[in-house]
């Protein structure tokens, strides 16, 4: 079998915990499942082109917002979204995420980030609270593919960021197939997903940094997984 190609889509910090914990998370899932797979940077500048996104089976838009090309990450998630490529995005490319859903699927063209926006329609906004190297417990919906990830409906996951999704924002997914599918214990949206789509997931919290504990992130053995499949 050919390696798969896993694009891990951000600009690479060495002093990032998150990027630090990156490729352990890759190689641990990929050792579990008995997959060979190449998982290769692209910073966000070199995206100008959803070709080469093409020859890639999984995306994985990684921490690290704001990007030094914002529209390179849009690029990715856009593409991995409507080419049913197995996606995975975490902390900044979750935010990323949501927004590219609301600009693109919901029609919101103004939908914003509060960390590099003035103006528009604040998808994500300032956290009460700074979960800047914070852990917390994390409830996950049961028939979602968190929880088939997870095999359970709960886990404890650490986080790196100022922003999440904004409190206003969530009653306008009630109409849309972008499901929210994890909360904190305080009922804050930590993770979505879409229903139809093979695999396409992304959490406020970084589920890789259970590689630095030499445990797998189910969600990075998910992805791994699904994109074997394509």
């Amino acid at each position: 079998m050919r390696a798969l190609r896993l694009a891990l889509v951000g600009d690479y910090r060495p002093e990032a915990v998150a990027h630090q914990a990156i490729p352990g998370a890759v190689r641990l899932a990929a050792d579990s499942l008995n997959l060979p797979v190449t998982a290769e940077w692209l910073p966000t500048e070199t995206l100008t082109s959803p070709a080469t996104l093409q020859s890639f089976d999984a995306i994985w838009v990684v921490p690290g917002s704001p990007y030094k090309n914002d529209d390179g990450a849009f690029m990715a998630i856009t593409y991995a979204r409507e080419n049913n490529v197995p996606f995975l995005g975490s902390c900044g490319g979750f935010q990323y995420a949501l927004i590219e859903y609301a600009r693109h699927v919901m029609g919101w063209h103004d939908a914003a980030h509060a960390e590099t926006d003035s103006t528009g329609r604040m998808v994500i906004a300032p956290l009460s609270c700074s979960l800047v190297e914070q852990t917390g417990d994390i409830v996950i919906a049961g028939d979602s593919a968190m929880a088939k990830a997870y095999g359970r409906l709960s886990t404890h996951e650490g986080y790196h960021c100022n922003f999440g999704v904004n409190p206003d924002f969530v009653a306008e997914l009630a109409d849309y197939p972008l499901r929210i599918s994890a909360w904190d214990s305080e009922g804050d949206v930590r993770g979505i997903e879409l229903p139809e789509h093979r695999f396409f997931v992304a959490t406020l919290f970084q589920s890789e940094r259970a590689s630095l504990r030499n445990e797998i992130s189910p969600l990075v053995a998910a992805l791994i997984k699904e994109a074997a499949q394509r």
